[in-house]
This record gives C-alpha cells, sequence and structure tokens, in this order.
C-alpha cells in the first residue's frame, strides 16, 4: 500500500509538519505540500445549464497524484476550529471532480482510501478540534473512506510541538500501524 502525505499548512516547516514528519519518519511516502500549488476555489455550478467549468489550476495535477495512493494523511494546522482554508480549497473542488467525465469512478475509487488525520492547534485543540476530526468523519463517510484514525497536537509557536509528548506518543504509534499496511 501506497501513502500519500497531503500538507495543508501555508508555514514550511510548522508545528503540524514537524508531527507529521514524526509518523512518517522511515516510510516512503509521496509528499504534497498544497502551498506550492495554485488551487482555486470552486465555483458551484451544479445547476447551470453547462454545469462545472473547467478551471485552469494545479488542481487537476494534485488529484492525480493522490488517487495513486492507497492511504491519505491529512496534515492541517487547526484555524478557527477548522483545517486551514488550504486544506478546504482542495477539498471543496471534490465536488466538481465528481461530475468529471474525466474521473467517472472517483467517488468509487476515493471509497477504497484508509485515511489519517495530524492536526495541531493552539488553543485546547484536543477540545475544539473536534469537530474538524468530525468533519473529516463525514467526508469518509460520504465517499466510504475508511476513517482510520487522528492525531490532535498542541503548539503555538514554532518548534513547540516537540513539548507535547503525548502527541509524540500517538505520532510514533502511528507510525507503526502504518508501518503494518505498508510491510503487511
Amino acid at each position: 500500500m501506497s501513502i500519500a502525505v497531503i500538507y495543508g499548512s501555508t508555514r514550511e516547516n510548522g508545528n503540524t509538519e514537524a508531527l507529521t514528519e514524526q509518523v512518517i519518519d522511515g516510510l516512503s511516502v509521496e509528499k504534497i505540500h498544497l502551498r506550492e500549488f495554485q488551487i482555486l476555489p470552486i465555483k458551484d455550478e451544479r445547476h447551470s445549464a453547462n454545469g462545472f467549468q473547467e478551471v485552469f489550476d494545479d488542481y487537476n495535477n494534485v488529484i492525480e497524484t493522490v488517487m495513486k495512493h492507497d492511504i491519505l494523511i491529512f496534515s492541517t494546522p487547526i484555524y478557527w476550529y477548522s483545517m486551514s482554508g488550504t486544506m478546504k480549497l482542495f477539498i471543496d473542488r471534490w465536488s466538481q471532480t465528481l461530475r468529471d467525465k474525466n474521473h467517472p469512478n472517483f467517488r468509487s475509487e476515493l471509497g477504497k482510501k484508509k485515511i489519517y488525520v495530524v492536526a495541531v492547534g493552539g488553543d485546547r485543540p484536543s477540545i475544539k478540534g473536534l469537530p474538524m476530526i468530525q468533519q473529516f468523519q463525514y467526508i469518509c463517510d460520504y465517499f466510504g473512506m475508511s476513517f482510520e484514525g487522528y492525531i490532535i497536537g498542541k503548539a503555538s509557536k514554532p518548534g513547540e510541538i516537540q513539548m507535547d509528548t503525548k502527541a509524540i506518543t500517538c505520532a510514533l504509534q502511528m507510525k507503526e500501524t502504518l508501518r503494518k499496511h505498508v510491510n503487511p
């Protein structure tokens, strides 16, 4: 099984990325930093006569890369009690892909994937981040994806995640779970 990590942070080497790196250390993964791509907001044209129109940005290349993998790790800071805007833009575009004739099996193919979430926030994230985790669960339910687990770390200032020993321990446990999937 192959793994893709989808990073939703706009900050390079931030706390969320550092915690995620603990999870994937020593594993073969494909890293997708959404901040490196131009992904435009969805223009909802579901009910227009011509449906969704083609958008000329990097989204299609990113979703093609994501779809090659069996396990997806969504790595996002907790911003205003939810995923980052960068991550949300990416997931919002799935509505368009559901109706894209170039991806007739998008929903069923996503349904075969295992999903993990790694998130970091600064203001009681283990409580205030739960609505975001629930949001990911609903997304997984909609597509039939298997929501395998999540980690919520606490950190605000750069490097502070290293002080969250509970999150680091959970990251090491998640890595062992992933290792079993990759090397059964």
